[in-house]
């Protein structure tokens, strides 16, 4: 019967507690979009079960210390148990110890007990996006943790184009995790960020990603990582997971789901846009874990790719740690995609591929059948064992109770702290983006505008400022309190909500902006709109939004404030180009203090800083652009646009990296080479090691010793303090297969007012001056490379360091 396996999977780990609420939401509906449906009897029974479990459960009790109790005469001496062996050898140890059956039910997510072992059950599946989040199964809040620090959702964090920020954030996060963790509350093992390419503009989860540029998506997901993870050496604080491997960025658009989406994608985007994230979070950021996709890739289920899993992400890139699936991949590809005969070929497929570890129940009931059939070898078993026993080694898991730990001693005094909820504040006014200031009208005076309007469905939310993938907050201020706290306000939503499908609240919201000095206007998204199965229809604003918005601004007495919530871009340019809309603020989903720092910014007690980190493109976009098109560059012959800032040459409504300030900041380059030299490697020196004789092979450069030093003086011109992002880019030698520009250096420097400060700022060529060809090569163009750092340009010549260069 198809999908038995995951009725029993479902009510068995209902009844064993291991199965949050939005676990089985997910599990639900994965079976609701499924092309076959169960029969009306068997589905009956289950709805029962489920009745049953939902009468009959009762609260979860905190679960024991995993495993090596010193107190325990049975497993104290064994060598797994023993500290001071090295961890693979016990990892061999333990391995050893164990049955065949024993090895299968820890191939899932819900790991089963060993109890001749005094090896407890664990749930791998926990999740931290943006904060200690309750979607996974791993975590519950209550008692002790009855919520976490929650911060802007990862595109609001992104446009701070602050690394330290974001690995700070990992850091607080951690200790929230570790605290719970003690309590008894939440595992270690946490399957976020999320690092796929911001790349259609309507994709529903793209809210969870840093953007639309894969150096910036890479380097948040190394920094990240770092602040997750700790930096104790081999030891983890908490183990991450960079998801969803690879060009995964579609949910359910136009009949398209992502259990049965096909990504067609060159050599070139792979190695271009697709694979940079992962590679830098594995390489820079040293991730314990990688999740592959529910998507096949040209064909192939990426969690059934030895190419993808066994081959780059194990070999070329040596992750230490495990792979896992996204939520029943495995049983996705042989009930969906149909990409083999039985269960058990597909069991096999995905051990044999490099798959670890099953977040489902697929490979708990057909791997032991998968051996008997001689599809796969128990050696195949433990090697997938041993990369998830050495994760849990690193993290102490097996090193008797948590109090022995370093991190012991965090508990619930450690989580929502004053400091961890000033940090939240501080990442959602970091990452608040000025995109029209006209006039200037903002910021707006505490004396002059004593009575201000606040309108809009978003205007008093709260959920809707954490976005998906949140937890339990520990506490909000909505924009409608954070203008409380400076201005008398007048409050009227408008719209029922963001869905706005009707007009009878326009009349008070309309009088509203009469009577007021000021008008606040809260719009835009939420998760109803644009959500995890949910990708947009078009970039406008939904429903009557821009009719509420155009009648209020003009019947606004004073300046009209747009204030956008989303998590993707939208087409508002009809507000940037009304007169009567003064200034226009976008500011994600903040978190959730999200009010307060908006608040903060319109009246000029904080300088906004954040950019952009997508494109945000005017419906008309979209006019040739299905979302099954992977392709990032674009077509003259059949009118295709191209993706990203990197290849798009057409109109937009606001720019990458766009966001303006309060200041002024003037760049003046004090240094900069005029030449750089490529010194080759002299086992390649007669080889292939040139395309046309213009540009060199990444692997046959030095790459270790050529970096492209710039000093920088940035000058705040203003009367306000401000802390203002760099951002370079480079415009590569003129090649039909290279980005016409590409963001190669990025940072953020405070400078008070009327103040200068010099920035040094280095460039490894190999990775950021470099482009791909369409093999999927990455060379460095040689000639004139302009680097464009505000409104001043720099040339940069790049030329070989060894005669005798042999055109290929």
């Amino acid at each position: 019967m198809p999908h038995l396996h995951l009725y029993v999977y479902i009510y068995t780990a209902l009844i064993h507690h291991h199965l949050a609420q939005t676990q089985l939401h997910i599990y639900i509906l994965f079976l609701l979009a499924s092309t076959t449906m169960p029969s009306s009897s068997l589905f009956a029974v289950f709805l029962l079960l489920l009745l049953l479990w939902g009468v009959s459960r009762h609260p979860s009790e905190a679960r024991e210390p995993f495993a090596c109790d010193p107190k325990d005469a049975t497993t104290r001496n064994l060598p797994f148990c023993r500290v001071s062996l090295p961890i693979p050898e016990r990892v061999r140890d333990l391995i050893g110890r164990l049955t065949l059956q024993e090895k299968v039910r820890l191939l899932v997510n819900n790991a089963a007990a060993v109890p001749r072992l005094r090896i407890k059950g664990y749930e791998w599946w926990s999740e931290a996006l943006h904060g200690v989040s309750n979607v996974g199964p791993g975590t519950k809040f209550g008692e002790d943790f009855p919520g976490a620090t929650s911060f802007p959702q990862v595109i609001t964090t992104a446009a701070s184009f602050n690394a330290s920020l974001w690995e700070a954030i990992g850091r607080v996060v951690s200790d929230e995790a570790r605290a719970m963790y003690n309590g008894g509350k939440a595992g270690l093992t946490y399957w976020s960020p999320n690092v796929n390419v911001f790349r259609d503009p309507r994709w529903g989860r793209g809210q969870e990603t840093p953007g639309e540029d894969p150096v910036v998506v890479g380097t948040y997901a190394a920094s990240y990582v770092r602040g997750l993870q700790g930096n104790d050496g081999n030891k983890l604080k908490v183990a991450a997971c960079c998801k969803h491997f690879t060009a995964y960025d579609l949910d359910n658009w136009n009949g398209v789901d992502r259990f049965h989406f096909n990504a067609k994608v060159s050599k070139q985007d792979i190695e271009d846009t697709f694979d940079v994230p992962f590679k830098m979070c594995v390489k820079e950021g040293k991730v314990a874990s990688v999740m592959c996709s529910y998507n096949q890739v040209n064909g192939v289920p990426t969690c059934a790719d030895p190419n993808l899993l066994r081959k780059t992400v194990r070999g070329v890139w040596k992750l230490d740690g495990y792979i896992v699936s996204d939520c029943d991949s495995v049983g996705v590809y042989y009930d969906q995609q149909h990409y083999t005969s039985t269960a058990e070929e597909a069991a096999a497929d995905a051990i044999k591929a490099g798959l670890d570890l099953d977040c489902g129940p697929f490979l708990a009931v057909h791997t032991e059948d998968a051996v008997k059939r001689g599809l796969l070898k128990e050696t195949d078993i433990n090697g997938a064992l041993v990369n998830t026993l050495n994760v849990q080694m690193r993290l102490g898991m097996f090193d008797g109770e948590p109090s022995a730990h370093p991190f012991g001693n965090l508990g619930p005094k450690d989580v929502c702290t004053p400091a961890h909820q000033e940090l939240a504040f501080e990442a959602a006014k970091q990452g608040i983006v000025l995109l029209k200031n006209r006039g200037p009208s903002l910021p707006l005076s505490a004396r002059r505008h004593l009575t201000v309007a606040v309108i809009g469905p978003n205007s008093n939310v709260t959920d809707t400022m954490i976005g998906n993938y949140a937890g339990v907050a520990c506490g909000y201020t909505s924009p409608l309190q954070g203008i409380g706290r400076y201005a008398k306000t007048i409050h009227q939503q408008g719209c029922a909500n963001v869905a706005c499908a009707k007009d009878q609240l326009f009349g008070a919201a309309v009088d509203a902006a009469r009577n007021a000095d000021a008008t606040v206007l809260v719009v835009g998204l939420d998760q109803s709109v644009e959500a995890e199965f949910r990708d947009r229809a078009g970039l406008l604003l939904p429903g009557r939004q821009q009719e509420l918005v155009s009648k209020v601004a003009a019947a606004s007495k004073g300046p009209t404030i747009l204030v956008l919530m989303s998590g993707g871009p939208i087409d508002v340019a009809f507000a940037h180009n009304d007169p009567r809309i003064s200034a226009i603020v976008w500011a994600g989903y903040p978190g959730q203090a999200g009010g307060a720092a908006i608040a903060d910014i319109l009246f000029g007690t904080s300088n906004p800083g954040g950019k952009l980190p997508m494109t945000w493109y005017p419906q008309e976009y979209l006019k040739n652009l299905p979302m099954t098109a992977m392709a990032m560059r674009p077509s003259k012959s059949n009118g295709y646009p191209g993706r990203s800032y990197r290849f798009y040459r057409g109109p937009v409504v606001y720019p990458f990296g766009h966001g303006m300030s309060y200041t002024k900041f003037v760049h003046t380059i004090a240094r900069a080479p005029a030449v750089v030299a490529i010194p080759l490697d002299g086992r390649h020196a007669r080889g292939n090691t040139t395309l046309s004789g213009k540009a060199i092979r990444v692997t046959h450069a030095k790459c270790n010793k050529i970096s492209l030093g710039i000093d920088l003086q940035v000058k705040n011109t203003g009367s306000m303090d401000g802390s203002h992002t760099v951002l370079i880019f480079s415009s590569p030698p003129a090649g039909h297969w290279a980005p016409h520009k590409q963001l190669v250096a990025f940072d953020k420097i405070h400078v008070p007012a009327r103040a200068h400060q010099r920035l040094r700022i280095n460039i490894h060529v190999c990775k950021f001056l470099s482009v791909v060809d369409r093999s999927g090569i990455r060379r460095i163009p040689l000639g004139q490379h302009n680097l464009h750092i505000g409104a001043i340009k720099h040339s940069v010549s790049l030329q070989a360091a060894t005669l005798g260069v042999i055109k290929s």
